[in-house]
């Protein structure tokens, strides 16, 4: 997970590619590659060194670690709110 320590205070989630199309997330929820067409990407810091203002909140503990969809939806559902 990746936190960024200015501006709007954005934490990052890496997941599959194409994983996070058709489902419904929170309102809060800004998905950067939605629709067709549509290139983005979400920059990674370093793992050691400086790169803020993003940093890791949980470090990748093995290549290629990448967070649940469907888990990282249903916690984001569970109280019906984003913090």
């Amino acid at each position: 997970m990746i936190e960024q320590a200015n501006g709007r205070r954005a934490v990052y989630f890496l997941v599959p590619a194409g994983s996070t199309a058709h489902r419904a997330w929170p309102d809060a929820v800004t998905r950067p590659t939605t629709g067709p067409n549509h290139i983005s990407y979400v920059p990674i810091p370093a793992l050691d060194g400086t790169t803020w203002p993003l940093s890791w909140c949980h470090a990748p503990t093995s290549p290629c670690r990448l967070v649940h969809t469907l888990l990282l939806r249903t916690a984001l559902h569970c109280d019906g709110s984003v913090s």
